[in-house]
């Protein structure tokens, strides 16, 4: 029987990281994953992308992986500016207010999961197997063991859920959710824009949805995430690509002038998801299987990471002979059910203030982003906060 110190199930970026980072301390881990391992084209950008933070660039370069990710392609924001279509409110970011060098980095999904594969195939204390499911988990108050549907048996002190949105793990061992919909479904295509986007990433609250243009390593071109209502999204999915092109600068007040898409366009349902319950015994949840929220802020690839970083600090710090006790798992599900309850919170609330077209509400948007955009004390802790 193969003995590791833990398994993980989900090799997406937050798996293939908590793998990497457990391996780098010193520990035998199992990464598998039913899917296929990454591949970047190298003619088109991906269409999932994400806003990686100061944090979530300080946890890949310890994880060894960010000279990797530089080497494919990424791009620096030193601005962001957001602005309400109905409103006078507006604020701007800008990297040389914070004596940074930049805000963040717009990534593709696909180019930071390969740059991980590559650093965990030079680990010793990790096994990645794709396209290999599970058939079976069961669990004692020590021990985990994951039967691989090829019949071969593993046991492991931990078992880490990265398997996604609708986790599978999560439904076996009856560990209860929150959720709701957004009633938002995300269109998400790569774009090209007649004014240079200038490293600046953008976003405009419409009454039906934020609509962001996410810079991209070439200038005029970008990705956007056009979050709406369901029918709203069928419509523009249905149209021609010109007419596609004329809503889409039309939303953005052509303010980077004509916009032609240069992709396919995909569109997802956003449904806000919340484990109330992360660890059982020996399993816990991570990313996406302990929550989703809303991606008006670009925040759910890094509140992962975040997942990440916290069980690694944990598993160092720890001085127990124990692996990945019982106290430290529940250090880790108190930590992170905080911090995530935090953010579901402050999505929903910024999604209920900027949704609609109600005269209050706009006077308030108005008011309140333009009193930040001024006060600078107040607009630095807002900034400090976001690249945390």
């Amino acid at each position: 029987m193969k003995q590791v110190q833990a398994i993980v199930v989900g090799g997406g970026c937050i798996g293939l990281s908590a793998a990497l980072g457990i391996a780098n301390l010193g520990k035998k881990v199992l990464l598998i994953d039913a899917g296929k391992p990454a591949q970047v084209d190298s003619d088109e950008f991906g269409l999932r992308v994400s806003a990686i933070s100061k944090a979530s660039q300080a946890l890949f370069e310890k994880l060894g992986i960010w000279q990797g990710i530089q080497a494919q392609r990424l791009a620096a924001y030193t601005n962001m500016d957001v602005r309400d279509k109905d409103s006078i409110g507006r604020i701007h970011f800008a990297s040389n207010e914070l004596d940074l060098s930049e805000l963040g980095h717009i990534v593709e999904n696909e180019v930071i999961r390969q740059a991980l594969i590559t650093q965990c195939e030079k680990n010793d204390n990790l096994e990645i197997l794709f396209e290999t499911p599970y058939s079976s988990i069961h669990q004692t108050d020590e021990q985990v063991l994951v039967t691989l549907a090829s019949g071969e048996p593993v046991m492991a002190e931990l078992l880490i859920a990265c398997d996604g949105a609708n986790s599978a793990i999560r439904s076996q061992f009856k560990m209860p959710i929150t959720f709701w919909d957004y009633d938002h479904h995300a269109i998400v295509a790569t774009v090209k824009s007649q004014v240079s986007h200038v490293n600046t990433a953008r976003q405009v609250f419409l009454p039906t949805g934020p609509l962001a243009f996410l810079p991209l390593p070439e200038q005029n071109t970008q990705s956007i995430v056009w979050s709406t209502s369901p029918e709203h999204a069928k419509q523009l999915l249905a149209m021609e690509e010109g007419e596609f092109n004329k809503a889409l600068t039309a939303a953005f007040d052509s303010e980077l002038g004509l916009c032609a898409v240069e992709s396919q366009r995909l569109s997802f349902p956003l449904k806000m998801r919340y484990a109330r319950k992360w660890v059982e015994n020996r399993v816990i949840l991570m990313g996406d299987a302990a929550h989703t929220i809303h991606p008006l802020a670009g925040l759910g690839m890094n509140l992962g990471l975040k997942d990440v970083a916290k069980l690694l600090q944990l598993v160092a710090d720890d001085q127990s002979s124990v692996f990945a006790n019982g106290k430290l798992l529940r250090q880790y599900e108190m930590a992170r059910k905080a911090d995530a309850q935090t953010h579901i919170a402050m999505m929903q609330g910024l999604k209920e203030l900027f949704e609609g077209s109600n005269p209050v509400k706009k006077l308030i948007r108005g008011i309140g982003l333009n009193v930040v955009d001024a006060a600078k004390p107040i607009k630095h802790l807002f900034a400090e906060k976001a690249l945390q």
